[in-house]
């Protein structure tokens, strides 16, 4: 049985929670889920300019989960970029 999920600290609540390419009708594109900790993992790392250690302690999760989370979260935004995919923000 797997450990159970540590609750993470999100300071930030999007108002937004999709994004699409332009020009392109939703009803033929496939989407990629990004979870709210996965943003917030994003928005205290490259947009702050946090250290992980710092950005892990205001989550209150280790370095070592955030490390997994960014790498997560980048390799969606990624594949939504490079593939032309809407990203679709998500509350677990």
């Amino acid at each position: 049985m797997p450990r159970p999920i540590k609750p993470r600290r999100v300071l930030f609540n999007p108002n937004i929670t999709y994004f699409k390419p332009r020009a392109v009708p939703l009803s033929i594109l496939e989407e990629v889920n990004l979870s709210v900790d996965e943003l917030e993992a994003i928005r205290l790392c490259d947009l702050k300019a946090l250290k992980q250690i710092k950005a892990a302690k205001k989550m209150k999760i280790s370095q070592s989960t955030l490390q997994r989370t960014l790498i997560s979260a980048r390799k969606k935004i990624t594949e939504a970029l490079i593939q032309g995919k809407a990203i679709k923000i998500i509350k677990k």
